[in-house]
């Protein structure tokens, strides 16, 4: 092999093109997946990339002479990869490939993978075997002379209208009120599925870099980049819209803008999905990851529900999800997960329960957040580059010992005024830090001086 295979995560694949992932890598990633799981069936898909139509038909083309049998989506969201394999309409559907590198540079793309029932592929549950095999020489020479019996089959497309039923069954389209929305799609998938949309809502969408364009003439869509954000707000503030929405390139993250133009920070988006989906589900329990706790602590018990704690990242909260039952799960970094969309996350479903519950309170975004950042204001996540994470974080361990210290995923320690957690990066040696306070400004500032005074 010519590559290092730097492009396999913990969670997915990740590379720069040509020089980390190719056409080639992708096929036999693919045929790996097949193997490695027995997958007779699979759904493929892709991104708007320059790269990722040719990278999409390698690996169809390599699956199909393996024997697989192909469903086709060509262009889609991360999410509706998702939907086509546990919907019920995918009978006998083995797994899923998106071809996409999400927020990612142009130069970049990747292969997200999910076994049936749209189960993640991650490294402790078959992703680390997948690599262990393409990086097998005798392996891969195998797998080109195997012969089947016969070659796959591909669909050329899924109905599409199936997902976007899905979609409207989270909300009473006859509630909803004519909102003025801006819809940012940063050039990336999110477009065709609100044009889509658009025809069994009463919404009126202002659009913004609404075709997919893979040369990214805007930009990365990456809407947590600062610069990235003003030209969402500024639509907001002209078209005196209701709300703001941003996606990133595959949609399975959304970012939103209150009527004032203002980015609303994913912790308190939290908050608010868990009151939309307790109503619909009372009693249930809904995850939080433990970098921002107390704001979705409150409003879920407030709603009678169970909150619980989970570790950060996709495998660990849609397995957290399964086990407990729980509705609804949230992160932070805008990834909002659903029991009913397979446990998986979607960037569609969030900005739909947020129109609902403007619709039905008659109160606008600003309005339902502002009373929970004024109470539990946050630092935002802060990066640091460190030479030796672990150290860093036993020595803020040992400084303030004193306080209630969890450790579920990197070290969260609490005390009366004040909480943060510190996380080191899976891939870098970055430390990250969050803080929020009750209500105390002043604190939060001196408390994240402090902190980072200690870790840098």
């Amino acid at each position: 092999m010519t590559h290092s295979l730097h492009c396999f995560t913990p969670y997915d694949i990740r590379g720069r093109i040509p020089d980390e992932l190719d056409n080639e890598l992708a096929s036999l990633i693919g045929l790996a997946l097949a193997e490695q799981f027995d997958m007779k069936k699979i759904v493929v898909g892709q991104d708007m990339r320059l790269s990722s139509s040719g990278m999409a038909r390698a690996v169809i083309g390599a699956l199909v002479d393996y024997g697989v049998d192909i469903v086709h989506l060509g262009l889609c969201g991360t999410e509706e990869v998702y939907h086509a394999v546990f919907s019920s309409r995918s009978e006998g559907v083995d797994g899923g490939i998106m071809v996409t590198a999400s927020h990612n540079p142009a130069d970049y793309n990747g292969m997200k993978l999910v076994q049936r029932g749209s189960r993640p592929v991650s490294s402790d549950s078959g992703l680390q075997a997948i690599k262990q095999k393409v990086a097998d020489g005798g392996w891969r020479s195998a797998i080109r002379k195997v012969k089947v019996e016969r070659k796959g089959q591909v669909v050329d497309r899924f109905e599409k209208i199936s997902y976007i039923d899905h979609l409207l069954t989270y909300i009473d389209s006859e509630k909803m009120k004519p909102l003025k929305l801006v819809v940012n799609a940063g050039n990336g998938c999110a477009g065709p599925v609100i044009d889509q949309l658009e025809e069994f809502l009463p919404f009126q969408f202002i659009k913004m870099h609404h075709r997919p364009d893979g040369t990214f003439p805007n930009g990365v869509p990456n809407p947590l980049l600062p610069e990235n954000r003003e030209d969402t707000a500024n639509a907001v503030r002209t078209h005196n819209a209701d709300m703001g929405i941003a996606w990133d390139g595959d949609f399975d993250r959304c970012f939103l803008y209150d009527e004032k133009g203002r980015f609303i920070e994913g912790y308190y988006i939290v908050g608010l999905l868990a009151r939309a989906m307790l109503k619909l589900a009372p009693g249930s329990t809904i995850l939080h990851d433990p970098r921002l706790v107390w704001s979705t602590r409150e409003i879920v018990q407030k709603m009678g529900g169970v909150p619980v704690m989970t570790r950060t990242g996709h495998a660990f909260i849609k397995e957290k999800m399964r086990e407990c039952d729980a509705v609804y799960g949230g992160e932070m970094s805008a990834h909002h997960y659903f029991r009913d969309f397979g446990y998986c996350d979607s960037g569609m479903i969030p900005w739909l329960l947020v129109a609902q519950l403007i619709s039905e309170s008659g109160i606008g975004l600003s309005g339902m957040v502002n009373e929970y950042m004024a109470k539990y204001p946050v630092s935002g996540e802060i990066n640091s580059l460190v030479n030796d994470p672990e150290q860093v974080l036993k020595k803020v361990e040992d400084k303030y010992q004193d306080g209630d210290i969890d450790f579920t995923d990197g070290v969260s320690i609490s005390f009366p005024a004040y909480r943060f957690n510190l996380r080191m990066s899976n891939t870098e040696p970055v430390i990250r830090l969050n803080v929020e306070t009750r209500g105390d400004a002043t604190l939060l500032q001196k408390k994240t001086d402090e902190l980072l005074a200690l870790i840098r």
